[in-house]
């Protein structure tokens, strides 16, 4: 492992960023498992309250095929913000420390004022995403608006929906890439040292370039496990979201001084 330096580091005092290798997110995966089973029931608690919040959001959405998506994809948007307690317990965790649901809760109100404005950012992204994607259904979509139940055979398989599928695609993954780059390490960074929420984004920013395979891996491994948690419908988000919360926070600390 070895650091990797801009001469803008001294200017914006940002922190070293150490480039990883490709395989690392795998050892990550290992020692969020071990956070988990270290603190399972407090884990766990977390799991299941954003399951159920999921679930109640595609519930909502499940008549609006454009909501729908938007929804599933926003999911993934907001999930570096909403694992923020899983990094608590991961943090008090490095101390020795092992804690419940409700002190990990009280050390969002810690950090209460950045992770504010990292929601804001992120409310702004999803709904702008919303837009886009209702917007996209309506200029691009041919034929009668699908069942939720048929959306996948009836939008994405479907050949004469090609333009738009590609078109949707294409820019669904635009903005995760650009949130995922932003926040994957801004958010337990802010979590866990006195800083602002700029230098929080730039320096996650840098981490995604500057190991761009090993960040390429924990993507994909993010978007899977989000896909597995869904066909499941949310049930399987009550592990796989403590699992990929935790396992975060142990990618922060290798990307990160």
């Amino acid at each position: 492992m070895d650091h990797s330096y801009h001469p803008l580091d001294h200017h914006f005092q940002l922190p070293h960023v150490h480039h990883v290798d490709a395989g690392r997110p795998l050892q990550w995966l290992r020692m969020g498992w071990d956070d988990l089973r270290a603190n399972p029931l407090a884990s766990l608690t977390h799991g299941a309250i954003l399951a159920v919040i999921g679930y109640l959001i595609l519930a909502y959405a499940a008549n609006m095929p454009y909501l729908f998506t938007a929804a599933i994809s926003g999911f993934l948007l907001i999930g570096p913000l909403a694992a923020a307690g899983l990094y608590e317990i991961s943090h008090r965790r490095e101390a020795g420390e092992r804690i419940g649901w409700a002190e990990s809760m009280r050390g969002l109100g810690r950090h209460r004022e950045s992770l504010f404005y990292c929601g804001i950012m992120l409310a702004f992204m999803l709904i702008a995403w919303e837009r886009v994607s209702a917007i996209l259904f309506a200029l691009l979509y041919t034929g009668n608006v699908p069942e939720v139940s048929n959306l996948m055979r009836d939008v994405f398989l479907n050949g004469e929906q090609l333009q738009f599928t590609v078109t949707w695609l294409a820019a669904g993954g635009v903005m995760a890439a650009l949130v995922f780059s932003l926040m994957v390490i801004a958010i337990p960074m802010l979590m866990a040292r006195d800083t602002d929420i700029a230098t929080a984004m730039m320096t996650s920013l840098r981490a995604v370039s500057g190991s761009p395979a090993a960040m390429a891996l924990w993507a994909a491994i993010i978007v899977l496990a989000m896909a597995i948690g869904f066909a499941t419908m949310m049930i399987g988000m009550v592990v796989l979201l403590p699992l990929l919360g935790h396992a975060t926070w142990h990618a922060y600390r290798e990307l990160i001084d």
